[in-house]
């Protein structure tokens, strides 16, 4: 096992022997956020000179949700629970070396923009062994994205000492009901896992209800950017 690897395999060994680690799910339509990518895609690229990723919208709607459930974003130590009032969000990127975390500082203060920057940089470097240890540590929160090889549903392990972690997945188009009526619509699983020691089920599901009605009107979003 490479360094890299052992050090990760320790880290999730340690998630699930100190943690009560509980996972709920929800799922999202991501019909508004497809359209809005591609209404504004093109010219949000021409004037930022970054691709309008996926990525972006849910760092900027785990922050909204981690404000409304703040133990999400505390940590336990020892007989204390410490709440954190910044909000760095850890991206979960997989490289050829193995899985990484960097982390997007200061992700409440930046827009879309500077987040998709961040995480094109993180990619970019996390092959080569270009990120510094600082950039991987001091996370608050986590988000995983497995939908982007093809996950259809998944429970995330913890990144610790964080209380919890956002994992996505694959965008499938099912029918759900609307309005009465059988529609068809793109939808994503999600799913929070959380240590039960300090996030109570109603904050996990309060957590994710919020992510998702902001998800549905992402326009709520940009405006709060």
């Amino acid at each position: 096992m490479s360094r890299l690897r052992r050090r990760l395999a320790e880290r999730l060994k340690e998630a699930q022997n100190t943690a009560a680690m509980l996972t709920t799910y929800n799922e999202v339509d991501m019909s508004a956020v497809m359209e809005l990518r591609k209404a504004s895609g093109q010219s949000f690229e021409q004037r930022h000179g970054v691709r309008l990723g996926l990525m972006s919208f849910f760092v900027k709607a785990s922050v909204s949700a981690l404000r409304a459930v703040p133990e999400v974003n505390a940590e336990i130590d020892g007989t204390d629970i410490v709440y954190k009032d910044f909000y760095d969000i850890g991206v979960a990127v997989h490289s050829e070396r193995g899985l990484v975390v960097p982390v997007v500082r200061d992700a409440d203060r930046k827009g879309f923009a500077d987040i998709e920057r961040d995480i094109r940089s993180f990619a970019e470097r996390a092959n080569s062994g270009g990120l510094a240890a600082d950039e991987l540590e001091g996370g608050t929160f986590t988000v995983s994205n497995g939908g982007v090889y093809g996950s259809l549903m998944s429970s995330p392990i913890l990144n610790p000492p964080q209380s919890g972690i956002l994992g996505l997945h694959r965008i499938q188009e099912r029918p759900v009901a609307h309005d009465g009526k059988v529609v068809v619509r793109p939808m994503m699983y999600l799913a929070l896992s959380y240590d039960h020691r300090i996030v109570d089920g109603k904050g996990a599901v309060t957590f994710l209800v919020h992510l998702r009605d902001l998800l549905q009107q992402p326009a709520v979003l940009a405006l709060d950017t």
